[in-house]
């Protein structure tokens, strides 16, 4: 109960300090078994409502911005059922109150609305599948659940086929739960003998040790097309090395929500640095979003950001000395670094991706030999976060990785009123795939006056 309070202590400074938070809630006893001095367990979910009541009352960084947190809970606990269809449940609850009347508004900025009446609004929700429970999904066997305070017995058995459309259906229904490959996330972890990664923030980018945290940045991709429409590769690699060397120096000029958190932030010193704009870069650039060379140059972009990132961490470090949890985890984390650098090679250097890729497959090459010299300074380097505000800061018309989803978008603001914002690359895309003048004029007129209609 003592360590249930001071999860509740913690989220508050973090919520209270503007950041975001996740937890993974597998530890706790299933609703199913028994407490030490008698009666039953309340079990992870009845502990979530009164989280998620919590959060919704305190605003992220004294700002009309709610908090934001990720729940997560492990596919062979217990009460893991309970954990799909919990959002589920509250939907319906709200679906009844809208038909009777009550407003459907969901951002929070009616406290009369049918979702401000439902409990679990305040956070994501994830299951944690293993490959086991991958490969039986695959193969049609069974997956059984265990006991918290028992791991070797049995509490239930399912076919994993079903539990895994059970988690398909209630994501189609309300959106939640999304799932998160614990073997995968595991495989590429940079530091296994500090502890496993348990859990993610709210919108699982960020994934490391229990009790970290890391400081976020983004680059804007359209900003290094020149103008003869070509990426530039080499002004990229400097701002990358830029970033990362001012966001290492933030490290120690930073301040933390909690003890914990600050020891870990020193001793591991993990970096988020990222970009925004994909969707924009590839209209402008004449290609689909949904294609091979989309991906490649996406793919190509991401591996150079990385290599160039850890390779100026490891020139910090030959300066600096790696950070202070390195020397155990040496082995482990060279190790995933040569992963990143053989998924390099397998880059296809061709199209818009060429020099993007060339360039990744060389700058892991130096990041692995410099690194298995110095090691590096921070133990992990890279984020792709969704970018939702400061991109729009920044003049991006695409967020984070995603797509485009209108030529004109309608955004609700928190103190009352809307924002219309229309996209200003399609012009550039079209002008690019050769449209003629009038054509231009036609197409952006239209835009502006019938949106994506």
């Amino acid at each position: 109960m003592e360590s249930i309070m001071n999860l509740a202590k913690s989220e508050a400074l973090l919520f209270k300090g503007g950041s975001g938070t996740g937890s993974n809630l597998s530890s706790l006893r299933s609703a199913r078994e028994h407490l030490a001095g008698g009666g039953i367990a309340s079990g992870p979910v009845s502990f979530m409502r009164a989280f998620d009541a919590f959060a919704g009352v305190i605003k992220s960084g004294g700002t009309t911005r709610r908090a934001a947190k990720m729940v997560i809970l492990n596919a062979d606990h217990p009460d893991i059922q309970d954990f799909i269809q919990s959002k589920v449940k509250e939907e319906e609850k709200a679906a009844s109150l809208i038909r009777e009347g009550y407003s459907a508004n969901f951002d929070g900025t009616d406290p009369n609305s049918a979702y401000a009446s439902v409990a679990y609004q305040n956070a994501n929700h994830s299951v944690r599948l293993s490959d086991t429970f991958m490969k039986s999904v695959e193969t049609g066997g069974s997956w059984t659940t265990h006991f918290v305070t028992e791991p070797t017995r049995v509490a239930a058995t399912f076919a994993a086929r079903d539990l895994f459309r059970e988690i398909a259906q209630a994501a189609w229904r309300c959106g939640d739960p999304g799932v998160q490959f614990e073997d995968t996330i595991n495989d590429w972890h940079t530091c296994p003998k500090s502890g496993r990664i348990n859990a993610s923030n709210p919108c699982s980018e960020y994934l490391f040790l229990d009790d970290s945290a890391c400081n976020l940045a983004s680059l804007n991709l359209t900003k290094f097309l020149t103008p003869a429409g070509e990426f530039d590769v080499e002004l990229f690699v400097q701002a990358v090395r830029t970033f990362i060397l001012s966001m290492e120096i933030l490290v120690d000029a930073s301040s933390y929500p909690t003890e914990p958190i600050a020891q870990n932030s020193h001793d591991y010193r993990p970096l988020g640095l990222g970009y925004a704009n994909l969707g924009s870069l590839v209209m402008r650039l004449g290609l689909p979003y949904d294609s091979e060379p989309a991906r490649n140059l996406a793919g190509a972009i991401t591996a150079l950001l990385s290599a160039e990132g850890y390779r100026t961490s490891a020139e910090i470090a030959r300066r600096m000395g790696p950070f202070p949890g390195y020397p155990r985890n040496r082995e482990p984390m060279l190790r995933v670094m040569r992963k990143h650098r053989e998924a390099a090679q397998r880059l296809s250097p061709s199209g818009a991706a060429q020099k993007l890729a060339l360039q990744a497959q060389r700058s892991w090459d130096r990041c692995v030999e410099e690194g298995e010299e110095n090691g590096y300074r921070n133990a992990q380097i890279s984020v792709q976060a969704p970018t939702g505000t400061i991109g729009l800061l920044m003049g991006c018309d695409t967020l984070g990785l995603e797509p485009e989803l209108a030529l004109v978008k309608v955004k609700n603001l928190v103190g009352g009123g809307t924002i219309r914002m229309v996209n200003a690359t399609a012009r550039e895309a079209l002008q690019g795939l050769g449209y003629a003048p009038e054509a231009l004029k036609a197409i952006t007129d239209h835009i502006q006056e019938k949106g994506t209609a």
